[in-house]
């Protein structure tokens, strides 16, 4: 931005944007995409070890926030930890969607032959599956522990701002991260080793 002297003014901080975004400007919506594009992909990416699939979370988060521009509003003053929710669901709207093509899968039967692949692709399946059973098993947590692990863990937001964001206390995120600990060692006891 430049000033009427010409000096550059400093960026508009998230709460101003959002201020802006909330009266229908575009401009101010794109320049909080930019902010935290980046970060949301990050997100989803390690949520769902899925290049293709960040980039449609990634597009589902900023389409969410959009719409829901009037409704929302940033108290701590960071759009960050709120994109990062947003995204969480989403990526829990493709895991159920993935998952609901998968049944209809099972009962089409198995796919027909497949050649086999080099050892390189065999390393990096493998790799794929402990990440895939690393998610599956987060998961499986009670929807308060895999929020705040996925902000947490995932998504290294701090536990103050993921308290906000859940609208709990931070001492309660720090609870539900402990037991989820324990309860993904318990699933996941060869990863831990």
């Amino acid at each position: 931005m430049t000033t009427p002297s010409g000096a550059h003014a400093p960026p508009a901080g998230d709460g101003a944007l959002w201020s802006a975004v909330q009266r229908g400007d575009r401009d101010a919506f794109t320049a909080l995409y930019h902010r935290h594009a980046d970060a949301v992909w990050n997100h989803a990416f390690r949520l769902t070890a899925s290049r293709t699939l960040a980039e449609d979370v990634l597009a589902a988060t900023f389409l969410a926030a959009w719409r829901r521009r009037t409704e929302v509003v940033f108290e701590a003053g960071s759009a960050r930890p709120w994109l990062l929710a947003v995204a969480g669901n989403e990526v829990r709207t493709q895991w159920r969607r993935s998952s609901r093509q998968l049944r209809v899968a099972r009962r089409l039967g198995p796919p027909p032959d497949v050649r086999d692949h080099a050892d390189g692709v065999v390393a990096s399946l493998e790799g794929r599956r402990r990440v895939h059973a690393v998610l599956d098993a987060i998961h499986r947590l009670p929807a308060g522990q895999r929020d705040a692990v996925a902000l947490c863990l995932v998504a290294e937001v701090s536990p103050a701002e993921a308290a906000r964001v859940l609208g709990v206390t931070e001492a309660t995120v720090r609870s539900r991260i402990h037991r989820a600990r324990q309860k993904l060692r318990a699933l996941l006891p060869e990863e831990s080793s």
